[in-house]
Order: structure tokens, then C-alpha cells, then sequence
């Protein structure tokens, strides 16, 4: 469901976005069409054009004329370097005020990130 804080084309812009991440819509594979989207989520066909074309003024899809929306070729990489770059802000920045309002030093941050990261299974994740 939307939210009634922000616009629901930013909102579904940001769910494909996310869907596009985690691998929902691979690279160069098409993307639901506008009125497909309209007709899921029950919202106004414009609405769900401005979300996709919100995402091809991004680089991260881009039109076939006569055939649809599809995932740009980097787009992942494009999402994961953006959510990176703001990574501090979002995560670590309120972590760290948190951790100061509790009276934890740093060495404790580290301890409970530690104890709270898994230990790698496989040789993949070692690296």
C-alpha cells in the first residue's frame, strides 16, 4: 500500500527501483507496462507513467518504442553505488547517535557488529 506522506509515483518508483536491486527484474528484461501497473495497484495509468519514467530520467530504464520498458544494462550496479553513497547518512550517522545516547564507546559498537555479523559459509563469502 502507498503512504499518504509522499507522492505514490516517487513511492512506486522507489519499489521497482528496490524490485530492480534485488534481482525481481533482471538487467535488459522488460518491466510491467504502465497500464499493468495502473490496473495492480489500483492507481491512475499516469500516475504509474510518471513512476517509470521517473526511473528512465535515472539511467536505470530505458523505452523500446512499440514494445515496452526494459532494465538498463548497470542498473544494479547504478543502485547499489547511489544506496552506498548515502549508506552513511541513513545507517551508520544514526547508529552512531544511538549508540552515544546508550554510553557505548566505539569498541562496543564494534563488539555488537561483530557478534551480530555471520561468519562466512562458503569461500564466496570469505572474499
Amino acid at each position: 500500500m502507498f503512504t499518504p506522506d509522499r507522492p505514490i509515483f516517487v513511492q512506486l518508483a522507489e519499489r521497482l527501483a528496490e524490485d530492480i536491486a534485488s534481482g525481481g527484474y533482471p538487467e535488459e528484461t522488460a518491466v510491467p507496462s504502465t497500464n499493468e501497473l495502473a490496473a495492480f495497484h489500483r492507481i491512475n495509468p499516469a500516475t504509474a507513467g510518471k513512476a517509470l519514467n521517473l526511473l528512465v530520467e535515472r539511467g536505470l530504464l530505458y523505452k523500446r518504442r512499440g514494445i515496452g520498458m526494459f532494465v538498463s544494462a548497470g542498473a544494479v550496479a547504478a543502485l547499489r553505488q547511489d544506496a552506498r553513497a548515502h549508506f552513511d547518512d541513513q545507517h551508520v550517522q544514526p547508529l552512531l547517535r544511538e549508540a552515544r545516547q546508550l554510553g557505548m564507546s566505539l569498541a562496543d559498537v564494534h563488539q555488537a557488529i561483530d557478534q551480530a555479523w555471520p561468519a562466512p559459509t562458503t569461500e564466496k563469502e570469505r572474499l
